[in-house]
């Protein structure tokens, strides 16, 4: 028993526990990020909170590493589209509005906490809580496969407008300027950029690539924008997106992966590890939550006020349903500074966390609420479209092809090369749709898990469906939005992984493939055509006729 009392012991007891709660969420199909918050808190009650683990700066580098990654995918054109900068300057106006009267009027009431509140103490509250979770949105978008998606898109800007807002208010918090070397940084990193795509062309492919993800992402991202006094993971997010054009920007994001999501553990487990908290603080941090409900109504009124659709309105307002991390350091800078008193750190910090329970499970249940409500929910549409969100030509087509990554791409040039103009390629980024069309493929922008996609064509045309996601859960909500629609023909999925290529035929998929297992057979058949060697077995998929990757690489006979 004395063990456990030492740090060694407390660093396993906050490992072990960690794991455990993480590993019974996702078995329960819940966030295992979930867990590690329940983790901390459990460890903070049992007063175990002296282990030697530098949770904070293992944290700070999951964060950085995450907005490297993410800068990587994003396009710095996207944060000029009126529904980024203007819908996320409208609903901030209107969030903090609605939250000052709210505190004011709580204080009124004589609420413990909030009583003797001035309107300029009420309105940093409100600026706390009117921003949303950078991580926790980039983490669920990540997990769904949907960065890319409109939705998805839209969030990630709106996050990203709030960082900016966010470097103002630590500018002003400071009560000091950035340096006047500030304004020599844009020069500072285009004249790096040739430097860093060189590095990245030299990496190779071992240890040397995610060292090298690291060094950009630290000393050009974020030591250069701290230096100058500006917010450092703002630098990490901005670097990534100057060298997210190098072809080898994908590969560098996958080889820093794993680092990003062990380091994000510490993110979520040291929010319940840091303060305790009274029944006073829950109470109010519960009521809060509640209060998320009128947040989340302003950014789906907004939204849709800009021309997008209700369904992409909605699964961006649930990726954004949460507080923000960030509302922790304003309520500590205002702590410190001797304008809000210390109990609101824990009060946000519990309202952080019970927001992130709360937006969780409805992010995983995103497709399905919309598709519970989506004839009221497209009463708030406006009659025009947004340009990238309007409806959608299937030119034709009988063969579908879902996702173009590489997989996808080989499918789509197989069975066009066999079956002509009959084959349609959809995609849901609007860049990769963009760069394929220019190649001559015969791609539109779609998504696949869009309840009203399915609704917009003619499913009596399409004879096959070929699901070529990575992404597990996209092939499922795929799956299951296509079964929804009633279509009879065959659907054919994509996997990495056995099991999951099991859960997709048990799911109604009419024949699912592991791209790994394929890709060796596929190498097999090469070696047969190019060595003379005799092939005896074609592979084709069931029902459908065409040729799977086992004979993509060799003659038909």
């Amino acid at each position: 028993m004395e063990f456990l009392q030492t740090t060694t012991g407390i660093n396993s007891i906050w490992v072990g526990s960690a794991f455990l709660a993480g590993f019974i969420f996702k078995r329960l199909h819940l966030p295992p990020m979930l867990g590690f918050l329940l983790s901390g808190f459990l460890m903070n009650y049992l007063g175990l909170t002296n282990g030697s683990l530098a949770l904070d700066q293992i944290a700070d580098l999951g964060i950085i590493l995450l907005l490297f990654s993410i800068g990587l995918k994003l396009d710095l054109k996207g944060l000029t589209k009126p529904e980024i900068w203007g819908g996320s300057t409208v609903h901030a106006l209107l969030t903090i509005l609605f939250l000052t009267l709210l505190i004011l009027g709580a204080g009124t009431l004589g609420l413990a906490h909030f009583t003797n509140l001035n309107l300029g103490q009420a309105a940093l509250i409100g600026l706390a809580l009117s921003f949303s979770s950078t991580i926790f949105a980039i983490k669920f978008l990540e997990e769904k496969g949907e960065l890319n998606a409109m939705h998805g898109r839209a969030a990630i800007g709106i996050l990203i407008m709030q960082d900016l807002m966010a470097v103002f208010f630590l500018t002003l918090s400071k009560g000091e300027f950035p340096s006047i070397w500030a304004l020599a940084l844009p020069l500072f990193l285009l004249a790096v950029r040739p430097l860093l795509l060189h590095i990245i062309d030299h990496l190779g492919h071992g240890e040397l690539l995610p060292l090298g993800g690291l060094f950009i992402a630290l000393v050009a991202g974020t030591t250069s924008f701290a230096m100058v006094g500006l917010k450092p993971d703002l630098g990490a997010l901005i670097i990534g997106m100057l060298i997210g054009s190098h072809p080898r920007s994908t590969e560098l994001a996958a080889s820093l992966y794993s680092f990003k999501d062990l380091f994000l553990i510490s993110f979520f487990f040291q929010i319940g590890l840091n303060n305790p908290p009274t029944i006073d603080h829950a109470l109010i941090a519960m009521g809060l939550v509640l209060v998320l409900a009128v947040k989340s109504s302003l950014y789906f009124l907004v939204l849709t006020r800009f021309r997008l659709r209700a369904r992409t309105s909605l699964l961006a307002t649930l990726a954004l349903s949460n507080y923000s991390e960030f509302g922790l350091l304003v309520a500590a800078i205002a702590a410190k500074n001797g304008w809000l008193s210390p109990d609101w750190i824990i009060i946000v910090a519990l309202a952080l966390t019970f927001s992130f329970l709360l937006s969780a499970p409805l992010n995983s249940k995103a497709n399905v609420i919309y598709d519970h409500f989506a004839s009221l929910l497209r009463r708030f549409e406006t009659k025009t479209r947004h340009r990238d969100d309007s409806q959608i030509d299937l030119q034709g087509a009988e063969i579908l092809v879902f996702g173009l990554g590489p997989f996808g791409t080989m499918a789509y040039d197989v069975t066009r090369e066999r079956q002509g103009d009959k084959v349609l390629a959809v995609d849901h980024c609007m860049e990769i749709v963009t760069e394929h069309q220019q190649e001559g493929r015969r791609v539109i922008w779609g998504d696949a898990t869009d309840y009203d996609f399915w609704r917009r064509i003619d499913l009596k045309k399409i004879k096959i469906i070929m699901l070529a996601f990575t992404n597990h859960q996209a092939n499922m909500m795929a799956l299951h939005e296509i079964q929804s629609t009633g279509f009879q023909g065959p659907v054919t999925a994509s996997s990495r992984f056995e099991d999951h290529r099991l859960e997709l035929e048990k799911a109604g998929a009419t024949a699912a493939y592991n791209i790994f297992s394929e890709a060796g057979a596929g190498y097999a058949d090469h070696v047969c055509k190019t060595t003379g060697l005799v092939c005896k077995t074609q592979f084709i998929v069931p029902s459908t006729g065409i040729y799977n990757a086992h004979t993509a690489g060799s003659e038909n006979t």
